[in-house]
């Protein structure tokens, strides 16, 4: 005959043994496994892109941040609180990065026609212009890098665009206000 469980337990051990895992548990688990080793690659190559152009083009005296409010003015003229709510960032911060935006000639205010205490900043021809010198730097900086891909490679990157693209809608659409017109995005990449 065989050995019989003591009284109280459920089988040979008296450990209790965990539940099963679910298919949700683990498609979820999945999920979140595939979203960090995303996250992980798009944190690396927006640190690459970010190190490898100061070696084409440098920008020590314009910091990421005014690049980035530079991209965001490209589409049109705005005032700060639009440029704050648009970066996601708090007011004041916008303004001191304004102010040296304005020192260094890039942007300049401009009467707002909906409130005259008000004003919108657009850029200047020397501030489109560097725009354009970031933005070309940024090209040829990720045409020589996939130049240095394999076919299967560059061929994978390439098919991944038009997903990515949409994952980069999808968060701007979850995570509140965006800019509503493509720009070159602070890795160079319109989107």
């Amino acid at each position: 005959m065989p050995p019989q469980p003591h009284p109280g337990t459920t089988g040979p051990s008296s450990a209790h043994p965990a539940p099963p895992a679910t298919t949700s548990g683990l498609e979820e688990a999945l999920a979140i496994e595939r979203a960090q080793r995303l996250t992980d690659v798009v944190t690396r190559l927006r640190r690459a892109l970010r190190s490898s152009i100061r070696t084409d083009y440098p920008w020590e005296s314009l910091p990421m941040a005014q690049v980035e409010l530079l991209q965001t003015l490209a589409a049109a003229p705005l005032r700060v609180g639009e440029l704050a709510a648009r970066q996601r960032l708090a007011p004041n911060t916008v303004s001191g990065l304004v102010g040296k935006l304005l020192d260094a000639g890039f942007v300049d205010r401009q009467a707002d026609p909906g409130d005259r205490r008000t004003a919108r900043i657009a850029l200047t021809a020397a501030g489109h212009q560097q725009l354009l010198d970031w933005q070309q730097a940024h090209e040829r900086r990720i045409a020589n890098a996939l130049g240095t891909l394999s076919a299967a490679d560059h061929d994978a990157v390439m098919a991944a665009l038009p997903g990515l693209d949409r994952l980069a809608q999808a968060l701007a659409g979850a995570g509140g206000p965006a800019a509503s017109a493509p720009t070159a995005g602070a890795d160079g990449i319109k989107g």
